[in-house]
C-alpha cells in the first residue's frame, strides 16, 4: 500500500495548495469511534485503542491493519469471526484513535514489542494472527521473533520484500511536498487514494471514507505517518521468513493495485508451510470490499488450529 500512497499524497499536497485542512478534536473522534471507554488501553508507555469482542476461553485471533488505516478496516470479519474466537485488534500508534507514540518510535521493532506487550496486558499467551499490507509485515516480523506465541498466520496482501522507494537497509527518500500532508487533506483526493486499494471503486462507500478522512485528522496522525514512512528501513525477510515452520495463509486479490499478487510467489518459494488464495475481483483492502467472500477461506483455515 505504501507505495502508492506515496505517489498519491505527494500529488494531494501539490493539488491542495494553501487549503488548510485542520484536526479534529480527538473528544469529536471519540465520540464517533471508540465503542467504549475502556477501549483506550495503556500499553508499554503509549495509548492503544483496542476491541476485544467475542469469548474469553478458547482461541484468539490477533488482527493489525495496513498504513493509514485502522481496527475499522476488520470490521466485516471481526463481526462473522467472535462467534467462535476471541477477537482483538488495535490500531497502531498514530493510526485510527491510537495517539502518536510519546517515544516517537515507529520502528518494526517498537510494533513487534508492543504487540508483545498488548499479549501479555490481555493474558493472552499464543494467538493467530492476521494482518493487512504495513500490519502483515507487523505480524510475520513478530512470528520470526516469537514463534512460541504465534499459533498460525493469515497474512493478506502482505508487505517485505523491497521496491522502490525502498531498498533494504536504507530509509526511503520521502519527497519534501509529501510532509504538506500534515496540512492538506482534501476529501476528493483522498478518495482517489483508496480508490487503488478496491478492484472495483463503487464499493468504496461515503461512510467508510469519512471515516478513514476523519482519523487521518485526529491530533498528530499525520505527523505519525510521515514519521512510520521516514522510518521504514527494510531487511531481506528470506532469513528470517524461512524459519516460520507455522500454517501461513497468504491472502491476495486478484486485481491489488498496490501490492500486486504476484509477489504471493515470493512468499510461496521460501514458507515452509504457506498455501496462496488468489481472490477475483478483489483488490488490496479484501476485508472491506467483499467481507464476505475474502472471509470464507480465512475461517476455514482458523478453523484447522488446534
Amino acid at each position: 500500500m505504501k507505495r502508492t500512497l506515496l505517489v498519491t499524497l505527494s500529488l494531494l499536497a501539490v493539488a491542495a495548495g494553501c487549503a488548510v485542512t485542520p484536526d479534529l478534536p480527538r473528544e469529536t473522534l471519540e465520540a464517533q469511534y471508540l465503542a467504549r471507554p475502556s477501549d483506550m488501553r495503556t500499553v508499554a508507555g503509549t495509548r492503544l485503542h483496542v476491541r476485544d469482542t467475542g469469548p474469553r476461553q478458547g482461541r484468539v485471533v490477533v488482527m493489525i491493519h495496513g498504513t493509514a488505516s485502522s481496527l475499522h478496516t476488520w470490521e466485516g470479519w471481526a463481526g462473522r469471526l467472535e462467534d467462535a474466537f476471541r477477537v482483538i485488534r488495535f490500531d497502531l500508534p498514530g493510526s485510527g484513535l491510537s495517539p502518536p507514540d510519546p517515544t516517537g518510535d515507529y520502528s518494526d521493532a517498537r510494533s513487534v514489542a508492543l504487540l508483545s506487550a498488548l499479549m501479555d496486558d490481555l493474558d493472552v499467551p499464543r494467538a493467530a494472527l492476521i494482518g493487512n499490507s504495513l500490519g502483515g509485515r507487523i505480524v510475520w516480523t513478530f512470528a520470526a521473533a516469537r514463534p512460541d506465541r504465534v499459533e498460525r498466520l493469515v497474512l493478506v496482501a502482505p508487505d517485505g520484500f523491497a521496491s522502490p522507494p525502498f531498498e533494504y537497509g536504507e530509509a526511503p527518500e520521502i519527497p519534501g511536498i509529501f510532509g504538506l500532508v500534515e496540512y492538506a487533506l482534501p476529501k476528493f483526493m483522498l478518495r482517489s487514494n483508496l480508490e487503488v486499494a478496491y478492484a472495483d471503486p463503487a464499493r468504496l462507500d461515503a461512510a467508510t471514507l469519512d471515516r478513514y478522512h476523519d482519523l487521518l485528522r485526529a491530533p498528530g496522525a499525520r505527523r505519525a505517518l510521515l514519521d512510520r514512512f521516514r522510518q521504514t528501513i527494510l531487511t531481506d525477510p528470506v532469513p528470517r521468513l524461512a524459519h516460520l515452520d507455522m500454517p501461513v495463509l497468504l491472502l491476495w486479490g486478484e486485481e491489488d493495485g498496490m501490492i500486486p499478487v504476484s509477489n504471493a510467489a515470493d512468499y510461496l518459494a521460501v514458507l515452509p508451510d504457506a498455501r496462496a488464495v488468489r481472490l477475483d475481483g478483489l483488490g488490496h483492502v479484501p476485508q472491506e470490499e467483499d467481507p464476505m467472500t475474502s472471509l470464507a477461506p480465512v475461517r476455514a483455515f482458523l478453523a484447522e488450529g488446534r
